[in-house]
């Protein structure tokens, strides 16, 4: 009994057949295999079969194939894999494949035979063959690899139930009978297997958004972790405003402990760059920090470690960051400074305009110099006080529709006019990180970290 696909014309095939059809097959590849990813769907566009089957002398067995809405489905034939991956544009909604294709078995190699030499010298040959191992689904597995994106459908006789269900079992959407193959029948599975391929596809990109999600929320506890304060007289609060077209969190980290002898050390740090292998190294430092400092490392001998840190776990030489870490006296009144390249932070006082600490003799960012060293600086803080650190995306927005930039001057500015309203504490990091959005015309570029600690004398 011949083989019953339907092999109607394409609707752009001229009238010549199956064999113009054929013909024209690569002039209608638009891009490689890999590439060729199905369009949308809507109900006015005809689906488009691709049939993969070798036998040339089957006939229309099905004279016409329509969609729910009664439009005709569009048919092109393959006769190979070869010719499938030419005709396999982006117009082809679904794949009908025969199971018989000859290249559908793949044999490996069998045991080999063994002989056996009597005792007398006359060698008597006894082989013993091994049944080769057959994967029949040879060709369903190289289909589903050239098109990941294609709903697909095999065809099989009613006999061979078992390997069409096998079928289904490595990726294909549904099998069919030759046997029981009509119109209604085709047309009725070919929709049921595009909208099940791409429900998968979507259930696919749920669940990779969720697995996203979920690597968002461990950076984010590793990048923005709870501050060690116990026993402290500090205010702390922070925000963190990941920067535009971000798939995961930046570089930017901060951290805050206090250590058994009563001093508070708060930093705050920027890896050059945007990416899993930058936050990934951001929560690496800032963890190194931590334990460095609880272990009573201070000023420029912890810098010196946190590099040989970055240097070890950089993924490339040109990767390196910026570093403020401040350390706060017991009495709160003083505190210790080092810069490595980066922004100083920024005290206000009670009855004073808020300024920028002292950042003359700052050291280089981590990683750009062998042997550096970073001065420490001791700063004069007062009875009450707020020290804001920050990462310099909350100074790089621009200003309106011209090229000029916050900078830090606009950004003391700023911070003035919100202290003149009264603001402090998370209420004034949240005015400043959405004004500086604001300023900017929309979402900054570069990711915003600000952390703000404060003393008020009772």
């Amino acid at each position: 009994m011949p083989v019953p696909v339907p092999r109607q014309r394409d609707t752009s095939a001229t009238e010549s057949g199956q064999a113009v059809l054929q013909t024209a097959a690569p002039a209608m590849a638009a891009t490689g295999v890999a590439q060729a990813t199905p369009q949308a769907t809507p109900h006015t566009t005809p689906l488009t079969l691709l049939v993969i089957e070798d036998d040339p002398a089957g006939g229309l067995t099905v004279p016409e194939i329509l969609d729910a809405d009664g439009h005709r489905i569009r048919v092109r034939t393959a006769r190979n894999l070869t010719e499938a991956e030419r005709l396999l544009t982006p117009d082809v909604h679904c794949i009908l494949l025969d199971l018989s294709l000859p290249d559908a078995s793949a044999r490996t190699p069998g045991a080999a035979a063994t002989g056996t030499a009597t005792a007398t010298g006359t060698a008597t040959a006894t082989a013993t063959a091994t049944a080769p191992a057959v994967d029949q689904l040879v060709a369903l597995r190289q289909v589903l690899r050239i098109a990941p994106r294609h709903a697909v459908l095999v065809l099989t006789d009613e006999d061979d139930a078992e390997r069409a269900a096998e079928a289904v079992r490595v990726g294909a959407q549904d099998f069919l009978f030759r046997d029981e193959l009509d119109g209604r029948l085709l047309s009725r599975a070919i929709r049921y297997a595009v909208e099940r391929k791409r429900a998968d596809i979507a259930q696919y990109k749920l669940a990779e958004s969720k697995l996203r999600a979920q690597e968002n929320a461990r950076l984010e506890r590793g990048l923005l972790p709870t501050p060690l304060l116990e026993g402290s007289d500090l205010r702390f609060a922070a925000r963190y405003r990941p920067g535009r077209s971000r798939a995961l969190l930046g570089g930017d980290f901060y951290d805050t402990v206090r250590t058994p002898d009563g001093t508070v050390h708060a930093m705050i740090g920027d890896v050059c760059g945007h990416g899993p292998d930058e936050a990934a190294l951001g929560v690496e430092l800032r963890i190194a920090w931590r334990a460095l400092t609880l272990a009573g490392l201070c000023g420029d001998d912890l810098l010196a470690t946190l590099q040989q840190v970055l240097e070890v776990e950089r993924p490339c030489e040109e990767i390196f960051a910026t570093l403020c870490t401040v350390d706060i006296a017991p009495d709160g009144r003083r505190a210790g400074l080092c810069l490595a390249g980066h922004p100083a932070p920024l005290i206000s006082r009670p009855g004073r305009r808020a300024r920028l600490l002292p950042y003359e003799n700052s050291g280089p960012a981590l990683g750009l110099l062998p042997r550096a060293r970073w001065p420490r600086r001791q700063v004069e803080l007062g009875g009450t006080w707020s020290l804001m650190l920050y990462t310099d995306g909350l100074i790089e927005g621009h200003i309106g529709e011209g090229k000029e930039r916050l900078g830090q001057d606009g950004m003391v500015d700023m911070i003035n006019r919100h202290l003149d309203r009264g603001l402090s504490g998370e209420g004034l990091l949240e005015a400043s990180v959405t004004e500086a959005r604001r300023l900017n015309g929309g979402e900054l570029t570069d990711d915003v970290a600000v952390v703000l600690l404060s003393r008020a004398e009772g």
